[in-house]
């Protein structure tokens, strides 16, 4: 008996299988037959399921009952308080909610139903071994369902909120059967075999109870019963309480609250699509997230899924996202296989239209009846696929959000050297690429565990109507696996050099955009541009070998099912196997539905290989050392000792036991002032680093007693307003504000600037100067109120005034009573300390009080004689005009400087620093378009690729033609000639195919690289106030997410929109011509495909742009985070910051999930007007007679119709997601439009090649601001400079000194007035010719990655002994030979691994080896002591004697023998001459230098 003759067979026995072959495979082939196809099997297999489920039942019933009747009244408490099945139950009042109610109305529908067919079947009694099994089947599934009502009732009355595991395991194993006669009924009514009145009901109630059973398996996957617990409790966690906070928002997201036909269709899209076609979608219009899709919700998901250490997870990512999501990925999968069971009745279907137009057309019904399957299986296969789709998305989605929330509070917990090991770039590649590649994945992710079955079922339907020569088609396909594979792995390998490569061009753009003011100082642009752009090359070229492997498996893959089809149906010629219209374009159908798992295969390997990738990265980072928490915390601040550490040793390393701080033993009690002092390099941050837990305990105990605040050396200040960075999170207290502002010195500056205390602070405080940084993180730090404070060289950065103020009104004033280790070079603050720790090589050395310590004669000692000696020219200085100190003015420093303020009624918003992010409205322009297309050929590669993709798809239609032609009725047929003509153009197919594949891959290459070029150019080129005002965020968002798209997507897309475009219309060409009555609705829906696209783009488009906006501030939030981690983690405000994190990742996602959600409301809506236009063309070609439609063009018609409703959808949803995708170009195309600053070179520059060689300077009237909208920063400054002179500038923090500098370099240019150095005014200069000039020691000491070689000679113009003098010259040599490489000792990322103080010795060393004639040292030795300041300004005299060097101060030591001495206060000159003669007079400056004087004796 053959396999297709058990279809319809209603035997129950095997003996009719028997045959003379007699082979064992043979019979075992014939047993699996008659098992699965039988339909009496089939029944029997389920009835024993059904069996098994009642006599449990019964058994546990019957258990209960024993109990409560024969064990004993005792046991009665317990009999109604359980549930029959174990379950999930809770005591609280309860309420149903749609999703019970339906479980029960689809098991009683099922029950009565086949309780009905039994009773039919009995009315018609018993003839046969069939009808016993179909009754018995029938009245078992009765009862079966029968029972499970009573269990679900049970399930109500306990409160289970969710169905218990053996249920679950029925429904499951029932759906399989289901399934199983479900496929075979179908098979029967579309073959119309005639297999008697029996088996046709039984066939009808098997394709009506389908979908009510599929169902049930849903419900067996979710679990849930749908009962609800009166705390609102569900199976999804989702608490009522939590639904109902965020509804208080009338802003909650529709999908909350929308009913299972609203989510099924996306009507609660509507509110959102309607508000956007209206007017262009603002941020506040979209509405928030469900809570259970909330980062918030990720956050605990991940905290509650983490592998715990004892279970030695190796990949505790992947394990993580399974035990999360696994109910979400199996729910989807089962949409998967719902789709695969529908999508193939479609070419089941064209056999029987086929045979009804060729023949009998008098029964119409059977016709209609076609008609209908293929509309419901159109339907179903519609709804499924969106919406595995859109749950695709979302749970891809929520998988970014809980990557991104656990990165980032992987980063607050992150040691110092594996924040090193990564760096801030990679870590924002981890966020915008890897998380991104592993939410794209979800899509593709079943495409693993389908392919098999959707090429099983593809190839068994081939072989029904094909044969033995599907065998061919077998081999072809396992093949081009194999080949596919292969490629693949080159695949991986490629992109993982390809991430790897992007992570060191992300870290150099990094580099280059937190340190642009040292690069333009120094005229760096080109070496970065050249480091950047090396990093780029090897990217490319990683790039170019990934883009040109992927075109070629495209090639093999779009080539495949021409050519497997011409060689199946050569080797079906060769066998004989007859070819009619029927089976011909049956196959070709089933050869197009099998074209998708054999092209998406590949690409879903390629997903699954980057994904793999990403996994290891985020595992390596994920599980990354973390800081050990070190430091034992006392109860509050009792007992009399606040800070204790006992013979500690710690290391900034994980790894090893190369030690920083050794054998350290001491103790502060409360109140207490410890300072700790000692010379550059000797470990002072690194003992409060100790203090604060952030290095490596290797030995000891550290004990802290009170909460802790800490004020770092290099100024760490957020993007937010002056006031919201003192507060910092704690609540508005007036009185103590005030009084913080007072203490810290800030009153006048705040005075000074536009908006007070409302002024936005730039990125890194930008717009600040260093003084004026450091006090603001002071304010922030006594503003706190905490117990024990960390002060690191907070007077480095401020003038002596200023500094003085700050001891007696904060240290001494504010402070006094609480417990301060104060690191400072400055001697003169340490007469009233109670405690001294001089630090020596990472030890202890000294400790004890100010006289002890000077009578040691041991290392205070040296560094109190150093300060000594440097205050003896200032003693005798101030000496000499004691005699006029009652007329000696105030100093300028402490008198309130006047400046324009802001009219009280003038908005703020006007002079806001950081911009809101420019965002385009409306559609993406075709410019943008034009712009992307002609980047790389012009006009000559766009027509390549349009001619190439209409030859393509004509020779795709030209092989539909000739199959029709070949196998119309009347026609003789010649096998040779068929299969040479069908091959000839199968070869033509594949070289146009792979034209064009290259072509496409060669033009994507070429504009990626065009673009990159651009953007790299524009932002080297663009002017300070650039980065003033641009967030790095918005710049590395387009660096990396936006470049990435560029680089692989954007080609990818405008292909493939291209391609599906164009086929389309082939679709519509081929059904207009064999259904012309079909023209009649193109038109109607044309325009309803053109409506549609235009309501949903509006929205999308706005969308698409609103979610690339709001990723950039979670990238800069999170660096900004990264860089004061130490601050975050001292204040105890990880929480504050993780909240922030939280509501920029909410803000983001919910942008994507309401796009995701207009995508497939969209395509949806398209997809089933394509359905219906389909069988609509189908009832045509019932109603037209044969003379106008002859069979053999109904089978072209329909293949080409099958798809239309997906071509339809994607020829939408591409066009509009490469729309989405074009804004990434818009994105780019706005960095490289920024208006530039001058030129960096001018041919007809007046200057010599040895300019300048004399150093005279000559200001004339200088007026500077910093943007057309703020207030004059120097307000006419005039003065000369002979070459040669040592000029001294003081001044009040934010006086102007730094801004004077900058005016030099021309990194703020002159709103009017003239700087002439030897004869040339600077303005005519270009920029690299101007600055390359100069050398420049500036505020802030800069260090960039790389080794102590690549940072002092960065261009490499230098020889090792030209460098090692260098370094002898700046005291730097010992510590750098001393260490194992040399002069190629690694310095990490900011130069993290080295002091603040050895940073500005090496900028001092890069000066060295420049030798310009005019040196600016702005605050170039604030962070070295007294000792290493005074032998460098000694080297200075020495090595720049015949130079001018113009000198900010706030040392009087550094300036007090200079030739001159420039005071500016408020932007103004108020004096210039030489000290002694200042100093004769009553003056400014000698009141300055008398303070100085005197601020130890009055401390």
């Amino acid at each position: 008996m053959s396999s297709l003759s058990w279809l319809t067979s209603t035997d129950c026995s095997i003996s009719t299988a028997q045959s003379s072959d007699s082979s064992s495979f043979s019979m075992i082939l014939r047993w699996l037959e008659f098992l699965f196809l039988s339909p009496c099997t089939q029944r029997i297999l389920f009835l024993a399921i059904d069996l098994v489920l009642v006599l449990a039942l019964l058994v546990l019933a019957f258990k209960r009952v024993y109990r409560r009747f024969l064990v004993g009244r005792d046991s009665s408490s317990n009999f109604l308080e359980k549930p029959l099945l174990g379950a999930d139950s809770c005591s609280l009042r309860l309420r149903v909610t749609l999703w019970f109610k339906v479980t029960i109305v689809v098991i009683t529908l099922l029950a009565l139903s086949h309780a009905a067919v039994c009773v039919l079947a009995l009315s018609r009694g018993v003839r046969s071994e069939w009808n016993g099994v179909e009754v018995l089947f029938d009245l078992f599934q009765a009862m079966a369902n029968v029972v499970l009502l009573v269990v679900i009732a049970h399930e109500r009355k306990f409160g289970a909120v969710s169905h218990p595991l053996p249920l679950r395991m029925y429904w499951g194993c029932s759906f399989v059967f289901v399934v199983l006669i479900f496929a075979t009924a179908l098979i029967r009514v579309v073959s119309n075999k005639d297999v008697g009145q029996d088996m046709e009901v039984d066939d009808m109630l098997s394709l009506v109870s389908f979908p009510l059973y599929s169902f049930l398996f849903i419900v067996a996957i979710k679990g849930s019963t749908g009962i609800r617990t009166d705390d609102g409790e569900d199976v999804d966690g989702n608490s009522r309480q939590e639904l109902q906070e965020s509804s208080l928002s009338d802003n909650l997201s529709g999908y909350a609250t929308a009913s299972l036909i609203s989510r099924a269709m996306w009507n609660w899209m509507n509110p959102i699509l309607k508000k956007g076609y209206i007017s262009p979608l603002q941020m506040d219009d979209v509405p928030l997230l469900p809570p259970d899709h909330q980062a918030e919700k990720m956050a605990e998901l991940f905290e509650q899924h983490w592998p715990k250490p004892s279970e030695s997870s190796k990949n505790p990512v992947r394990t993580m996202l399974l035990r999360c999501f696994w109910k979400d990925l199996a729910f989807t999968g089962f949409l998967c296989v719902v789709r695969l069971a529908v999508m193939y009745i479609g070419p089941v279907l064209i056999q029987g239209f086929i045979s009804f137009t060729s023949g009998d057309r008098s029964n119409l019904d059977q016709a209609f009846l076609l008609v209908f399957v293929l509309l419901v299986a159109k339907s179903v296969e519609v709804l499924s696929s969106h919406q595995f789709n859109f749950l695709s998305q979302k749970l891809g989605m929520l998988i970014r959000s809980t990557l991104i929330t656990a990165l980032y509070q992987k980063g607050l917990k992150l040691s110092s050297s594996s924040r090193q090991a990564h760096g801030v770039g990679q870590i924002v590649n981890y966020m915008a690429v890897d998380c991104q590649q592993l939410s794209d994945l979800v899509y593709q992710l079943h495409t693993l565990w389908l392919m098999p079955f959707q090429v099983g079922v593809a190839l068994v339907l081939l072989y029904i109507y094909l044969g033995v020569s599907v065998v061919v088609s077998l081999v072809a396909v396992v093949a081009v696996m194999l080949v596919t594979l292969s490629i693949t792995h080159r695949t991986n390998a490629f992109q993982f050099n390809l991430m790897m490569s992007r992570d060191v061009r992300m870290k150099a753009t990094t580099e280059l955009l937190n340190n642009m003011r040292v690069i333009k100082f120094q005229a760096w642009e080109e070496h970065f541009y050249n480091k950047i752009r090396s990093a780029r090359d090897k990217e490319y070229g990683w790039l170019a070998k990934f883009m040109y492997t992927i075109s070629g498996n495209l090639i093999l893959l779009w080539s495949v099912p021409l050519c497997v089809t011409a060689i199946t149906f050569g080797a079906a010629t060769l066998l004989r196997v007859p070819l009619d219209a029927a089976t011909v374009f049956t196959a070709t159908s089933v050869f197009k539905i099998l074209q998708e798992p054999i092209q998406s295969f590949p690409q879903t390997l390629i997903s699954v290989s980057q994904a793999v990738v990403s996994l290891g990265r985020l595992d390596g980072y994920l599980t990354s050392r973390e800081l050990e928490g070190c430091v034992e915390k006392g109860e509050g601040c009792g007992g009399e000792v606040a800070v204790e550490v006992r013979e500690g040793t710690f290391s900034w390393d994980d790894e090893g036991n190369e030690a920083v701080l050794e054998g350290l033993s001491f103790e502060v009690r409360k109140g207490e002032l410890a300072a700790i002092v000692g010379t550059v390099g000797s470990g002072k941050s690194s003992l409060l680093a100790s203090v604060l837990g952030e290095l490596r305990k290797i030995s000891g105990k550290v004990t802290v007693r009170g909460t802790t605040a800490y004020v770092a050396q290099t100024a760490w200040i957020q993007n937010a307003t002056i006031q919201e960075n003192i507060l910092f999170g704690s609540p508005m207290d007036s009185e103590r504000y005030k009084n913080v502002i007072k203490v810290c010195s800030l009153e006048k500056d705040l005075e000074i600037l536009d908006h007070g205390d409302q002024t936005e602070i730039g990125e890194r405080g930008i717009n600040l100067s260093g003084g004026q940084k450091q006090r603001i993180q002071l304010a922030r730090a006594v503003y706190q109120d905490c117990d024990i404070y960390l002060l690191d060289d907070i007077f480095s950065a401020v003038d002596a005034h200023t500094g003085a103020e700050i001891y007696k009104e904060c240290v001494g004033g504010a402070l006094k009573g609480k417990t301060v280790l104060l690191v400072t070079h400055q001697i003169d603050f340490l007469h009233n300390a109670d405690l001294i720790l001089v630090m020596r090589d990472g030890k202890i050395v000294q400790s004890g009080k100010y006289e002890e310590l000077r009578q040691s004669k041991l290392d205070f000692t040296t560094l109190a004689e150093a300060h000594d000696t440097s205050m003896e020219l200032v003693g005798s200085s101030s000496t000499a005009s004691c005699a006029d100190d009652a007329h000696t003015p105030e100093s300028p420093l402490g008198e309130a400087p006047t400046s324009p303020r802001t009219e009280p009624g003038k908005s703020k918003a006007g002079n806001k620093l950081i911009k809101d992010e420019e965002r385009e409205t409306g559609r993406v322009s075709l410019r943008v378009y034009k712009q992307y297309c002609t980047e790389a050929y012009g006009w000559l590669g766009v027509s390549g690729v349009v001619i190439t993709t209409l030859l393509w798809q004509l020779s795709q239609m030209s092989s539909d033609y000739w199959l029709t032609y070949e196998t119309s009725e009347g026609r003789s047929f010649v096998a040779s000639l068929f299969v040479g003509v069908y091959s000839g153009i199968a070869v033509v197919s594949c070289i146009v195919v792979a034209v064009r594949s290259l072509l496409v891959a060669f033009l994507g290459l070429e504009t990626a690289q065009s673009f990159f070029h651009q953007i790299l150019d524009s932002i080297l080129h663009a002017p300070m106030s650039f980065f003033d005002t641009t967030p790095s965020g918005r710049v590395l968002s387009r660096a990396s997410s936006d470049q990435t798209n560029v680089d692989v997507l954007i080609p990818f897309f405008m292909s493939i929109t291209l391609f599906i475009l164009i086929a389309l219309i082939g679709s519509l060409v081929v059904m207009c011509q064999y259904t012309w009555p079909t023209i009649f609705l193109i038109i109607p829906l044309v325009w309803l495909n053109i409506w549609y696209q235009g309501y949903y783009i509006t929205s999308s488009r706005e969308l698409t742009r609103l979610e690339q906006i709001t990723k950039a501030p979670i990238i800069h939030h999170f660096s900004e985070t990264l860089s004061g981690a130490t601050t975050i983690r001292c204040f105890a405000k990880q929480d504050e910051f993780l909240q922030g994190n939280l509501d920029r990742v909410n803000s983001n996602l919910r942008m994507n999930f309401h796009n995701n959600a207009s995508n497939e409301w969209l395509g949806f809506r398209l997809e089933m007007i394509g359905s219906l236009l389909l069988c609509i063309s189908t009832v045509f070609m019932i109603l037209l007679p044969s003379s106008i439609i002859q069979p053999e063009y109904v089978g072209m018609a329909l293949s080409y119709g099958l798809p239309l409703n997906a071509i339809l959808y994607y020829t939408v949803y591409l066009g509009s997601l490469l729309e989405n995708k074009m804004v990434s170009v818009e994105r780019i195309k706005q960095f490289i439009n920024i208006p530039s600053e001058a030129a960096w070179t001018k041919l007809d520059s007046l200057a010599s090649p040895d300019w300048p060689d004399r150093g005279q300077i000559d200001i004339k009237d200088l007026q500077v601001r910093y943007r057309d909208n703020t207030p004059l920063v120097l307000k006419g400054v005039s003065l000369s400079i002979n070459g040669g002179e040592k000029i001294g500038v003081v001044g009040r923090t934010g006086s102007g000194k730094s801004t004077l500098i900058q005016v030099f370099f021309r990194l703020v240019e002159p709103c009017s007035g003239k700087i002439i150095i030897d004869g040339v005014n600077i303005c005519n200069l270009g920029l690299h010719q101007l600055r390359s000039r100069f050398g420049i020691i500036p505020q802030e000491p800069v260090l960039f990655e790389g080794t102590i070689r690549s940072n002092i000679d960065p261009l490499g113009l230098h020889s090792d002994d030209e460098i090692w003098k260098s370094l002898e010259r700046c005291q730097l040599k010992d510590v750098v030979s001393a260490k194992p490489e040399k002069l190629d000792s690694s310095v990490t990322d900011s130069g993290d691994n080295w002091s603040v103080g050895q940073r500005q010795l090496l900028c001092l060393g890069r000066v060295m080896l420049k030798r310009s004639r005019i040196l600016f040292m702005d605050e170039a030795t604030a962070s070295v002591d007294s000792q290493t300041d005074a032998v460098i300004q000694r080297i200075i005299r020495q090595d720049f004697s015949a130079c001018t060097v113009i000198t900010i101060a706030h040392r009087i030591p550094t300036v007090i023998d200079s030739d001159r001495v420039l005071v500016i206060d408020d932007g103004l000159t108020k004096e210039f001459d030489s000290p002694s003669k200042l100093l004769e007079r009553p003056s400014l400056f000698g009141a300055l230098v008398q303070e100085y004087a005197n601020r130890s004796s009055g401390l």
